[in-house]
């Protein structure tokens, strides 16, 4: 882009948007000018009027959605309001309108919700927030969500995962733009990882998503919740139900979408955070969360995460540096 005309990034808000969806990837940018780049940088709202933010901080609109010049990058915040509710026909149309002009879309977090009531998703994959991934995926049917993913391109459409995830994404579009060394100082300047490892797993509470919706495999689900280390083979854990084990895979498959030996595994992966949290060390975390052995354990950790045991203790036990007093 150099010294061609500015790059013109829109970020569509309004009220009850989330404040750091918008200033996050806006800071981005902004550090990318500093060293070089050419972004514009203009917020937007369905009316064109002034908006409050989620923490009730008022956001200065520059435009109405109708008369935006088409948009190079345009951008959607989110909100926790919209997981909870369908979204307002006026912020679907004013997505709309934008997204027909610009080069790209985004969506920062529940944005997502934004782009798939405006039917920006159909056909795509896209991601957002872990703890509303099934809630997305519920009403984008033709969506294919990854709840797991930090950032989501398909085509010029991209999708982002909780709301500091929206720098990860600027960070992305800028090195579309300008390359990686550029980046590289944008990341360096705002003490950020120019790419994050692993994924939105690293994060998420354990135990996380939909239960069951049959009485018998949540009952099946119930027991090895309740001793993880148990033997909790394909054959014993049909023996509980008493049916086939080719019939138990096939009520996992259908309700969980999964099998039951990876059930075991995640369960005994999500209590294994759990207590790493709480300051156990790896080798006893390994017993207690019913993995045979450390190794075992570790194994799941650097395919889920890309994480040693000892690597995601260090990265979510405190947040205070060892130097400080």
């Amino acid at each position: 882009m150099g010294g061609s005309a500015p790059h013109r990034v829109a970020i569509l808000v309004y009220d009850g948007v989330k404040l750091l969806d918008v200033v996050g990837p806006a800071e981005v940018f902004g550090e990318a000018n500093r060293l070089g780049a050419n972004y514009t940088i203009v917020l937007v709202s369905p009316t064109g009027a002034d908006v409050t933010s989620s923490i009730g901080i008022r956001i200065a609109v520059d435009n109405v959605a109708a008369t935006e010049p088409a948009p190079d990058t345009f951008l959607v915040a989110g909100a926790d309001l919209y997981p909870r509710t369908p979204v307002p026909r006026d912020l679907i149309e004013a997505t709309r309108t934008l997204a027909l002009r610009a080069g790209r879309i985004a969506s920062i977090c529940t944005g997502a919700f934004i782009l798939g009531g405006a039917g920006l998703l159909d056909g795509k994959r896209a991601t957002t927030h872990w703890k509303v991934a099934h809630e997305l995926a519920a009403r984008c049917r033709a969506s294919r969500v990854e709840p797991d993913a930090i950032y989501v391109r398909d085509g010029t459409t991209y999708t982002s995962a909780g709301v500091t995830a929206g720098i990860d994404l600027a960070l992305a579009l800028i090195e579309e733009d300008h390359g990686p060394e550029l980046t590289r100082d944008v990341a360096r300047a705002l003490v950020v990882y120019l790419q994050r490892s692993g994924g939105q797993s690293q994060f998420s509470a354990p135990l996380q998503g939909p239960p069951p919706r049959s009485p018998a495999l949540r009952r099946v689900t119930d027991v090895i919740t309740a001793n993880p280390g148990g033997n909790h083979s394909l054959g014993e854990l049909a023996k509980h139900l008493n049916v086939s084990p080719r019939h138990l895979t096939r009520l996992f498959r259908e309700e969980l979408s999964t099998t039951p030996a990876r059930y075991v595994e995640m369960i005994r992966f999500d209590i294994a955070k759990a207590l790493l949290d709480q300051g156990h060390t790896a080798t006893q975390t390994a017993s207690l969360a019913g993995f045979p052995n450390y190794e075992s354990m570790r194994r799941i950790f650097v395919r889920e995460l890309s994480l040693s045991p000892a690597a995601y203790q260090r990265r979510f036990k405190t947040a205070r540096r060892d130097d400080e007093g």
